[in-house]
């Protein structure tokens, strides 16, 4: 069986698994634009979905230090991709598929 993904665009390693959800960028329609963050998973327990934490340092004039700050994003995880609480993943920019998820796993950094 012939495995055929799509060019995202990216320099990404495309998942050696195939699915068909529609919603994944390799095997389906869905185009990624914008920016592409890397985070680890906080939770898995969504159905196709994840919470991806990126952590950031911002100085503090006033006490001239730098404090540790964080950004949670939702993503769509495709069929193709596991996912567990832990994990390192990359996310890129798409299309607003749900009233917070605005992002798509593309690929697991290990």
């Amino acid at each position: 069986m012939i495995n055929i993904t799509n060019n995202i665009g990216l320099d990404v390693v495309p998942p050696k698994e195939e699915c068909h959800d529609r919603k994944c960028p390799f095997h389906g329609d869905l185009k990624v634009r914008g920016q592409v963050i890397t985070g680890v998973v906080e939770s898995a327990t969504m159905i196709k979905s994840a919470t991806i934490v990126k952590e950031y340092k911002r100085y503090v004039r006033k006490f001239e230090r730098k404090e540790t700050r964080f950004s949670r994003y939702h993503a769509h995880v495709p069929d193709c991709i596991k996912l567990q609480p832990g994990d390192r993943v990359k996310i890129a920019e798409c299309r607003k598929l749900a009233k917070t998820v605005s992002f798509v796993v593309v690929e697991k950094v290990s």
